[in-house]
C-alpha cells in the first residue's frame, strides 16, 4: 500500500470503546464502507506493520484534513479501480 492509494474502510478496531473514545468510535463507524485516499503511512514502535492515515473530515462536514483516523491494514481493502 502506498500514499495516494484508494482504500475502503471495512472494519472498526474492537479496542476502541466508550467514554472519551466514543467520539473516535463514532467517527470510525461513519466512515465504515466509504473509500478514502491514503494520506500517510507510519510505523509505530512495537507494531510489525505501518498504520494507515486517512483524512476523513468531509464525512462530518469539515475539510478532509481536519479529522484524521489511523487504522491498521486489516481494516481496509485496497480499491483496485484507481
Amino acid at each position: 500500500m502506498r500514499i495516494g492509494d484508494k482504500v475502503r474502510l471495512t472494519g472498526v478496531p474492537s479496542d476502541i470503546r466508550g467514554g472519551e473514545k466514543l467520539q473516535i468510535r463514532t467517527l470510525f463507524e461513519k466512515c465504515l464502507g466509504q473509500t478514502f485516499t491514503v494520506a500517510g503511512l507510519d510505523f509505530v514502535e512495537g507494531l510489525p506493520y505501518q498504520l494507515i492515515r486517512l483524512d476523513v473530515g468531509h464525512v462530518v462536514g469539515k475539510a478532509s484534513y481536519l479529522e484524521t483516523i489511523w487504522v491498521e491494514p486489516e481494516y481496509v481493502q485496497l480499491e483496485l479501480s484507481q
